[in-house]
């Protein structure tokens, strides 16, 4: 715990705003948002009855837009707002404060289309047939190749889209994730941040001032972030961090808030980082201590400690996707959940748990002989079960009671698994590099196909 007069902490509490685009940008926004209107119209008619937005292992509905937490007016479109003044004093001497330049990252205009050689990082879905996958092209024949693409069948065929101007994750710098909330709102992060409000036509940054966003996902009318001082250097941004703490942003707002009681939870907990879990109606956070917080994601709801024990497991050192390894946790509905833990029995065994009661009281439910390390969990509201490693993808159709592996590689194995159905999910390979594909189920996990990301 800080002392009351902690220079961090005080810095800790500010709000974050983004920088805003140079003039002239919105005139070009404008054009390229009408020609985008027209090819949207075309596929919103294929996809009209499809679920809503995937985050994780939650389906949510698109939003409604809710007000600017701003206060005062804001300034007109073609004018640039400053990022909050701090003074020295509530900087951290250890954390340099590193500002994008608007020349270069405020629009993205001169993106790169995807390419052959493109490798995806990471995938969302805002429908059963709509998604995006962001990654790198590294042929691209440009400083800045991250790369973006989107679907409107499922994986059958992909479009390039614009994507922030800015490189691979390397340190402070760079994103490699992905999360839309519906055709107009999405962020790419890992470990700075970026948001459009124009379904990514332009992307502005978020000054987060020096802290590092290591976990990003959004329902109803929500986003919450995990802000982190990290020192984890190349890919693995996400490793060695301390300081954890969970933002929130009304969705169509641009100020991101500290939420009470969740600040600079892992300072001494190992420096690990934490994941932010969320389904309809209610979020969670496990955090570096192994403990749970909770509470509904309507705005301005607090999340407070659910239970005073901690979790079977504690997560450990951030992956180079930004999330913590070790125990995975996931959420079907609101109040159940699921955890996959290193096993007691063996360096390849996973210990899996459920709790029905907001992760007060757990059960074990199995244990599941894996090959490679664990990343990514998730559950659907079927009672199905899926678990990503480093080997392939192992699924359990019987709430997590037997568990079979339904995929054995490709080389490196998988670095994310999701549902956006009790039938319908999406995995991205953990060595991309080899692939420009992401795989798709659509018979509950059984089975997966690779859906390779071209220009179409």
């Amino acid at each position: 715990m800080t002392e009351p007069d902690d220079p961090f902490d005080t810095w800790l509490h500010g709000q974050v705003d983004p920088l805003r685009p140079p003039p002239g940008t919105f005139n070009q926004i404008s054009k390229r948002a009408q020609r985008r209107k027209m090819r949207r119209a075309a596929m919103s008619a294929a996809s009209a009855g499809a679920a809503a937005a995937l985050i994780v292992v939650a389906v949510v509905a698109v939003p409604k837009l809710v007000p600017s937490l701003h206060t005062t007016p804001k300034p007109a479109a073609d004018s640039v707002m400053s990022p909050p003044k701090l003074s020295p004093s509530q900087r951290p001497a250890t954390t340099p404060v590193t500002k994008t330049p608007m020349s270069s990252a405020a629009t993205s205009t001169g993106t790169p289309g995807v390419a052959a050689d493109f490798a995806p990082s990471s995938v969302t879905f805002i429908t059963l047939d709509t998604g995006y996958v962001i990654g790198q092209a590294p042929d691209c024949g440009a400083a800045d190749c991250t790369s973006m693409a989107e679907t409107g069948d499922a994986g059958k065929t992909w479009a390039s889209v614009p994507a922030p101007q800015t490189g691979a994750p390397d340190g402070s710098t760079g994103v490699s994730q992905v999360r839309f909330l519906d055709t107009d709102h999405g962020w790419a992060f890992g470990p700075q941040l970026y948001q459009t409000g124009d379904g990514g036509q332009s992307w502005q940054p978020v000054d987060t001032f020096g802290l590092r966003v290591t976990g990003l996902e959004t329902v109803g009318n929500m986003a919450y972030a995990v802000f982190a001082q990290c020192s984890g250097s190349g890919a693995s941004y996400g490793a060695d961090c301390k300081h954890v703490s969970v933002y929130s942003s009304p969705v169509g707002s641009d100020t991101w808030t500290p939420m009470t009681g969740l600040q600079s939870l892992g300072f001494n907990q190992g420096y690990v980082s934490g994941k932010i879990v969320l389904t309809h109606g209610e979020g969670y956070f496990y955090a570096p201590d192994g403990l749970l917080y909770g509470g509904s994601t309507s705005q301005g709801s607090a999340w407070t400690q659910l239970g005073t024990a901690a979790l079977p497991c504690q997560p450990s050192n951030g992956s180079a996707d930004g999330g913590p390894t070790g125990g995975q946790l996931a959420a079907s509905a609101a109040g159940h959940l699921a955890l996959a833990c290193p096993g007691t029995s063996g360096s390849n065994q996973e210990d899996i748990y459920t709790s029905i009661d907001n992760g007060l009281s757990w059960q074990e439910l199995a244990v599941v002989t894996v090959a490679g390390s664990p990343t990514s969990l998730a559950a659907g509201t079927s009672g199905v079960l899926t678990l990503s490693t480093t080997g392939g993808i192992y699924a359990s159709q019987a709430n997590g009671v037997k568990w079979s592996q339904v995929l054995q590689g490709p080389a490196g194995g998988f670095s994310y698994v999701g549902l956006t159905s009790a039938t319908q999910g999406v995995a991205v390979p953990a060595e991309p590099a080899q692939s420009n594909s992401v795989w798709f189920t659509f018979d509950g996990g059984s089975g997966w196909t690779p859906s390779s990301i071209k220009k179409s």
